[in-house]
């Protein structure tokens, strides 16, 4: 089977690609590094010719509110239009948990925008949305540092290994078309301000984490089910401790 992977030389994509080329699939890292622009076209006819399946993992350079919504609707756009001319069989994007729940952060509103493009689009399709990725925690730690102390929202987070992501969107991609909407999460939940005093433990960073409900997350207040996935999700099996002690062991 012929599979394209768009964005397939980042942190998502090269694990794909890998995981599917050991499973004998002819597989295409598409990216603009590898001559593949979604977002101009250049290289998507060649890249697409006998694709039976289209994996979208593609990010956007810049996560200011209108530059990604202009990436995700013109990628995603020219992406599909392509796949039509093709005849590729299954179009199958990575989105995130939560997104429809968080309509003040910009990202969020792209990448609901981009589902709709797919689902509107009459190509066969999977959409699989994962919560917050264990990679990510760092930033996400970041991002509310005011002075030398983390504020951060009590609220529930369910963050996952990435390699678990990439596992189930390796199947997916084999599998048949759902025609909807699946979701993935990790093992465990935590609140957020907890999650933040874990991972700043295991640098031995002693800045102190305050609890606050207002503190916002990329713009929105967040409840315990904003950034949480269903009951039916998918559970990774990489729990957030054993995978600190993963890192910490690489250096």
């Amino acid at each position: 089977m012929k599979i394209v992977v768009i964005g397939g030389t980042g942190l998502i994509g090269a694990n794909i690609v890998n995981r599917l080329r050991l499973n004998g699939h002819e597989t295409v890292a598409a990216a603009p590094s590898t001559g593949v622009n979604t977002l101009t076209g250049e290289g998507l006819a060649a890249a697409l010719e006998g694709a039976q399946v289209v994996v979208d993992v593609a990010n956007s350079p810049s996560f200011e509110d209108q530059a990604v919504m202009d990436f995700f609707r013109t990628s995603t756009g020219n992406l599909l239009d392509a796949e039509a001319d093709a005849g590729v069989d299954h179009h199958v994007m990575l989105s995130i948990v939560g997104a429809d729940r968080l309509p003040d952060c910009g990202y969020f509103r792209a990448k609901v925008a981009q589902e709709a493009l797919v689902k509107a689009s009459g190509q066969p399709y999977t959409i699989l949305r994962a919560t917050q990725f264990f990679e990510f925690v760092e930033g996400i730690v970041e991002t509310g540092n005011v002075g030398g102390t983390i504020h951060m929202s009590p609220a529930l987070i369910q963050p996952i290994a990435s390699d678990d992501i990439c596992a189930v969107l390796a199947d997916l991609a084999v599998g048949a078309p759902l025609n909807g909407t699946v979701e993935i999460g990790g093992p465990d939940r935590f609140p957020l301000d907890e999650l933040a005093r874990k991972f700043l433990a295991s640098r031995h960073d002693k800045r102190p984490v305050v609890a606050d409900v207002h503190a916002r997350y990329f713009g929105s207040e967040l409840d315990d089910r904003s950034l949480v996935a269903s009951e039916t999700a998918t559970k990774g099996p990489t729990r957030f401790h054993n995978w600190l002690s993963r890192k910490l062991a690489q250096g």
